[in-house]
């Protein structure tokens, strides 16, 4: 097992790069701290796949340093670092077994065949693999391929991290759910380090202990699956995070510093967001709020705002409300036996889910932002942005 720690790390697809567009990933310093278990969550192009190709040396960085428990291994090979990846497409050997293809990474480092026998067999049991064994891997499907390759990092008990690159892309939908709760399992049998690229919330939340959200080359938050969805720290995470996302209203300031204004209504600001305001000229103020936390009225109560119910989604379990905000649509999110008023209605922001936003970043929260904090104006090629096709 290993912490793997990323210093003053970007990286460039292009020969000689100038602009912050030429960069995949941004100048970011992180760690992901031996035995856990995490997820690098993120929309296509946003960098995911280049940084698992760095931490696995299939890519070396333009700038900066990847450190296995403290040794700089930049210079490493893929099989020095002892890294096991897992790709988004099953790689196998179509002509070997089951059996021989999990065997494969044993016998090469000379493991004796007795204890090649027991690893298989463990392995294969946690997977569901065991009657398969003896049959060729050609034979298989898309699923069952998709089990044996990732068995196959999965074996050897000497690796530094285990680096799953969108696994379940070619599993059937039933199936992903049982699959993420074995690599659950088997992380909190073996403790190993494990990172898991995906695109996809549920699976980031299923999976992981901590979830690193990328957006345009940057990490914009580290956290739990509760912090993430609770206090995002970058409007993005807001946007990405929930079903809905959150509602983001553009706010300009007024004459009194107790309010914001929101195309002529005014909201409320904290004493912590005036106090964050009072320091700052961003170019770009907005309230954030979720769709679970906005309350709706069908009569006017003291802080409301007046609506117009424009449509409601019946989805079975719970409810999504459109209303007209002062002309800007909000999503309002319901339970399932929650009234509806039927047009004229009035709706609240509870203050301690009322987030203010000062050019995307979170503002106005002292001990959260310490731990989430901007990173750097970008300025110069040391510390770049852009995009990367994963």
């Amino acid at each position: 097992m290993a912490e793997i720690r990323l210093e003053s790390l970007a990286h460039s697809y292009a020969p000689h790069p100038t602009r912050d567009s030429d960069y995949a990933i941004r100048r970011m310093d992180h760690v992901w701290e031996d035995g856990g278990a995490y997820a690098l969550l993120g929309p296509s192009g946003c960098g995911k796949s280049t940084m698992l190709n760095i931490i696995s040396g299939l890519l070396t960085p333009s700038e900066g340093a990847v450190k296995f428990n403290g040794e700089v291994v930049n210079e490493l090979a893929p099989q020095e670092r002892n890294i096991a990846q897992v790709f988004q497409f099953p790689v196998i050997y179509d002509t070997m077994t089951v059996f021989d293809n999990l065997a494969f990474p044993l016998r090469n480092m000379k493991t004796p065949e007795a204890k090649i026998r027991s690893k298989v067999k463990e392995i294969a049991e946690i997977l569901e693999l065991t009657p398969l064994l003896n049959k060729k891997a050609r034979n298989l499907n898309a699923d069952e391929k998709q089990k044996v390759s990732m068995g196959r990092g999965l074996v050897r008990d000497d690796v530094s991290a285990i680096l799953f690159d969108e696994p379940l892309t070619v599993i059937d939908p039933q199936l992903k759910w049982k699959l993420r709760r074995k690599l659950k399992q088997i992380h909190e049998q073996f403790n190993l380090t494990m990172v898991y690229v995906t695109h996809d919330q549920l699976e980031a939340a299923t999976f992981a202990d901590k979830i690193a959200v990328m957006y345009d080359g940057n990490i914009v938050q580290f956290g739990t699956p509760r912090e993430l969805f609770e206090r995002p720290n970058h409007t993005f995470v807001g946007y990405f995070i929930g079903s809905p996302g959150m509602n983001l209203l553009t706010v300009e300031r007024g004459p009194s510093p107790q309010h914001l204004n929101f195309n002529g209504l005014k909201i409320p600001v904290s004493a912590s967001q005036q106090a964050a305001l009072s320091q700052i000229q961003p170019a770009l103020l907005q309230f954030g709020i979720r769709p679970e936390f906005v309350q709706i009225w069908d009569t006017q109560r003291d802080d409301s705002f007046p609506v117009t119910v424009t449509h409601t989604e019946d989805l079975g379990t719970y409810k999504i409300v459109t209303v007209l905000l002062a002309e800007t649509p909000l999503k309002i999110r319901l339970a399932e036996g929650a009234p509806v008023p039927d047009r004229a209605a009035w709706v609240s922001f509870p203050g301690q889910w009322l987030k203010l936003y000062a050019d995307d970043y979170l503002i106005g929260e002292s001990a959260f932002e310490s731990s989430f904090e901007k990173p750097p104006e970008s300025s110069d090629k040391n510390n770049p942005g852009g995009d990367d096709a994963t």
